[in-house]
Formats: C-alpha cells, structure tokens, sequence
C-alpha cells in the first residue's frame, strides 16, 4: 500500500488507451501498490457469459483485486451507456468512501466519460423498435447502409464513428429520430458541463503501432485457442439473439458469421485482426482528443515499472 501518503489523498485515476496495450495489468500493479479498486469502463465487460472475446480480467487477476462493473448485464436484454454511468458512479462513490483510489480502467472511450464526466441523462431513452428495425437493415443490406443514413442526417457523428461500429451508429441515428436533434450537437453541448469528478488523473498507455498490432494478433490467437467459438456457440444456445447490441461485439458478430456458414474459419481470424486493428485506431482517434490525458510509452516497459511511473506522476 501506498507509503508516502495515505490512500484517502489519492486523485480517482483512470487508465485508458487501446485494447491489448496492458490495462488492466498495470492497474492490477497500481492497486497493489497504493490500494483501491477497480472500476471496468468496458462496453463489452458489463455481459455476464461473455468472457473470452471480451478479454475481461481472469479469475486469478480478479482474485488480485476487487473489480467492479464486470458481469452485470444479461447479453439477453438491453443495457444503456446510462445505467452503466448510474452503476459506475455509484461503485466510485462508495470506493471514495471505504477504500480509495477508485482505478477506473478502460478503452472504451463513452464509458470512461459516463463514469467520470457523466452524461446528460436527458438523452432519450432506448427505441428498441427502432433499434431493432436498424440491425436488421444492416444484417440485409449491410453495416455501410445504416452508416450511410447518419451520415446523411449527422455527418459529423459520421465521420467519427466507423460503419461497423454499429451500435454507435445506431444510437445517432435514435438520438435523432426521438429528439430531432443531432447526436453530435447534444454531445458538444453536453462535453461543456463540469464533470462529476473534477479531479481525475488520467493516464494513457501507448506503444509502437507495429509492436500494439502484434499483440492484437497474439491476443486473438489465444482467444481462439481457448475456445471463443466454443463461446459464441453456447450464447447462440442461451438463445442469445445473433442481432442483440452484446452480439455485435468485436469478436461475437464475427464467429456468428462462421457459425452460419458465411466464412471460413482462417477467414474470420484474420477478419477479426483487422477489425481490432482498426477498433485500436478509433481507440486511439478518441483518447488522443483527451486533454487531460498523460501519456505513457509502455514499450518495453513491465507493468510494474509503468505502475510506478504512475504513482510517481501522482506524488508531484
């Protein structure tokens, strides 16, 4: 635990950057060396039976800290960007109290600023016919489509969402069609509130292009080893329905298409590594915008040693 000051001082941090670039195993040093919790800012974490191609904390990296915000969502039902904020607010809220830091940790970029700036609420609520009308557009005609109605309507939400980032592009296009309005004129207006914990300290991890893009490749290797077809098999078996916001997750929208007999399954690894490559770009595009963020070349670096980087930033 922390030993030049008591961890009651410490800031809520959170530790953002791209996917397979070491999150969680940084945070897993941190907490381990100043105390607190971990709160998971992931869109994909928060499905209970959706742990290989989520790549969420193992039981033995659970074991090691106290995590929050992971398999608390049915993959059956919708769950909304705002009861994750509700959710994550109040985990934050109650490490502040009994053991702080709360460590918020995340790449997806809405969820670390649901949980730390908080987002207006008064957003409209999820249209599910609406929704659901959408993804099957896209499943007949294809993700380009749908993408191409925002951009229609909203080409700056456009321009920042890719087509095959369907749940965001979707959630613009219901924004407009409950309220009127532009998702990207609300979220300006939104972005200029004060945020509800104003004195967070984020920390960006980053490597070489090349070095990120080689782990990616590892890392989906071992998810197919370890049976993420296996796993988008018993969801499909749950009667998960293969067009529901969790099955359009990176990783799951892919192997449903294997399953169906749409492609091969040297076809899908690879389609996988690219779409992850490319999710790390967006990644990347959304944090790098990120004012508040420090950034930490982790190349080379062992967790630990980045931990303490970290803790030594905090000191100052």
């Amino acid at each position: 635990m922390a030993s030049e000051q008591t961890n009651k001082n410490w800031p809520i941090i959170a530790i953002v950057g791209p996917t397979a670039v070491g999150k969680t195993a940084v945070a897993l040093e941190l907490a381990a060396t100043i105390g607190g919790e971990i709160v998971s800012a992931d869109s994909m974490a928060v499905y209970s039976h959706m742990d290989i191609g989520t790549a969420k904390p193992t039981a033995d990296e659970q074991s090691r800290a106290r995590f929050h915000l992971i398999d608390v969502a049915d993959p059956a039902k919708p769950f909304s960007v705002g009861e994750f904020q509700q959710l994550a607010q109040r985990a934050i809220d109650d490490i502040l109290k009994r053991n702080p830091p709360a460590i918020v940790v995340g790449g997806s970029g809405l969820y670390v600023r649901a949980a730390i700036d908080g987002l207006d609420m008064s957003m409209p609520a999820d249209n599910q016919e609406f929704r659901a009308r959408m993804v099957q557009e896209a499943r007949l005609y294809g993700n380009e489509q749908v993408h191409a109605r925002l951009a229609a309507i909203d080409p700056v939400s456009a321009g920042r969402v890719h087509p095959n980032n369907l749940k965001r592009v979707i959630r613009a296009l219901e924004i407009y069609e409950e309220t009127g309005k532009r998702a990207s004129e609300l979220f300006e207006a939104d972005a200029k509130r004060e945020p509800r914990y104003p004195n967070t300290r984020f920390f960006g991890l980053t490597m070489d292009r090349k070095q990120l893009y080689e782990r990616i490749e590892e890392r989906v290797d071992a998810m197919m080893e370890t049976g993420l077809v296996q796993e988008v098999s018993r969801l499909l078996e749950m009667d998960i329905d293969p067009n529901s916001i969790a099955m359009q997750g990176l990783g799951y929208k892919e192997i449903v298409g294997y399953l169906r007999g749409d492609i091969g399954l040297d076809e899908v690894v690879e389609l996988l590594k690219k779409n992850t490559r490319r999710f790390a770009k967006r990644q990347y595009t959304w944090f790098r915008a990120e004012s508040r963020c420090q950034w930490i070349d982790v190349g080379g670096r062992t967790a630990a040693e980045v931990s303490l980087i970290i803790k030594e930033s905090l000191l100052k």
